[in-house]
């Protein structure tokens, strides 16, 4: 299908909102599996198997939680972008004073290099498991490089082979953590009460925060405000507005949901393995894969394997949409006229140098990046504001918004959102000092 054909599908010229149509659906899904990557990267996997490990199956119910939460952001992100026809990068450069979009995007940058760091660690970590040890942390993390030209690449070729790879990779996930969870056999009991009854303790209201501050990351909410003008949308037109924002809604429920199982399958896995065990705080991300085949044994396919390969694919599906947020963040907020493959070498530089001076410093010491992946999500945490109180300004000024500004109702819901998860951020910083 040529894209000129594909963009005359996608809608009419009526003010009127046309009917469902499953093959609309089709054309616009793709941009909200690309954002549900950021639910998967290897800082959210540490997160669930420390959550699992430490405190069991008592925390499914934040999980899912914290999973509606970050949907709803996304929502508000994709709604941004329809509406006005411009992402939130550029309305920040455009909306507010001078000094403020430099502030904001100095902080997006930052966030983003923190996020980058814990993608590109946990694909050289697989990338070593895989390789029985002897590719050393630094040596995968210049191999992630190569990620970038993929992504240029696919961008430039068709971006629907580009969302055609997330899915894949979105697959492999899921078939890999889909495994280990049918290998050990959680409490199906255990993991029904989790999901429903909330309980939190002073033993695990740290991992309760990891939770929260790993699952919704600052430059995904950038990153998704640009993904939906990926299909063109008038926003003159309402009818296609409003066409557009009922199946971006529908997608990324979908991706959101599925993500969420991904996550469920990781973090039982974890709970039926080490929760009460002596080895429980110890388990990460470099020592995970061995300590669950000491566990559970090799099996036909060693279980160990199995992890490296979800692993690989949540680092490798990150660090491809760290580089697009990059992109649409440093474009955005500086209007430099670039070109793209520029401004991917130079969003990929930007990560990939203090990502292989912290490969080379932690390469043998498991415990030490353990505690820098902690530091890396406080610095997420203390970034998070200034990404989700502009896209709350924004979404709702009549001016800019026009008939598609949020209403009392959602503003006092999202507002109420955010102070939730500010408050729940903040504590990770005492905690982990």
């Amino acid at each position: 299908m040529s894209s000129e054909h594909h963009q005359q599908l996608l809608g009419s010229n009526s003010d009127a909102t046309p009917q469902f149509s499953w093959r609309k659906l089709w054309l616009f899904t793709g941009p909200g599996f690309l954002m549900s990557i950021a639910f998967l990267d290897p800082g959210n996997l540490e997160g669930d198997l420390q959550a699992g490990a430490i405190a069991g199956y008592s925390l499914l119910w934040l999980l899912l939680w914290t999973t509606g939460i970050g949907l709803l952001v996304q929502l508000l992100s994709a709604r941004l972008g329809v509406a006005t026809g411009r992402h939130l990068a550029e309305l920040c450069r455009e909306e507010y004073p001078y000094w403020a979009g430099k502030l904001l995007w100095v902080m997006a940058e930052l966030a983003l290099i923190g996020a980058d760091i814990q993608e590109v660690i946990g694909s050289a970590i697989a990338l070593k498991i895989l390789t029985n040890g002897s590719l050393p942390l630094w040596a995968g993390v210049l191999i992630t490089v190569l990620d970038c030209f993929i992504f240029l690449f696919l961008e430039n070729y068709d971006v629907r082979k580009l969302e055609a790879l997330f899915a894949f990779l979105i697959a492999v996930m899921a078939v890999s953590f889909a495994w280990m969870f049918g290998g050990t056999k959680p409490n199906a009991k255990e993991l029904l009460v989790g999901l429903v009854v909330p309980k939190l303790n002073s033993k695990t209201i740290q991992k309760a925060v990891g939770v929260v501050g790993c699952m919704i990351t600052p430059h995904n909410v950038f990153l998704h405000s640009a993904l939906v003008q990926s299909r063109k949308v008038d926003p003159k037109q309402t009818g296609r507005v409003r066409e557009a924002l009922r199946y971006y809604s529908i997608e990324s429920t979908t991706a959101l949901s599925i993500t969420f199982v991904i996550n469920l399958f990781v973090t039982t896995v974890f709970a039926k393995a080490f929760f009460g065990t002596a080895i429980a705080d110890t388990v990460g991300l470099r020592n995970a894969g061995q300590f669950l085949e000491e566990r559970f044994g090799g099996g036909l396919v060693p279980i160990l394997y199995i992890w490296a390969v979800g692993l690989l694919a949540a680092g490798q599906s990150s660090t491809i949409t760290g580089t697009y947020a990059g992109q649409f963040i440093m474009d955005g907020f500086l209007n430099l006229g670039v070109k793209k493959w520029a401004r991917a070498l130079i969003t990929r530089s930007c990560a990939i140098v203090p990502t292989l001076i912290v490969a080379i410093i932690f390469n043998t010491s498991e415990n030490r990046l353990d505690v820098l992946n902690e530091w890396l999500n406080v610095l997420q945490s203390l970034q998070f504001p200034f990404a989700l109180i502009p896209l709350l300004c924004l979404v709702a000024k009549e001016d800019l918004m026009g008939v598609f500004a949020i209403g009392p109702v959602l503003k006092t819901i999202s507002w109420l959102v955010a102070a939730f998860l500010s408050y729940k951020r903040l504590p990770v910083t005492t905690v982990s000092s």
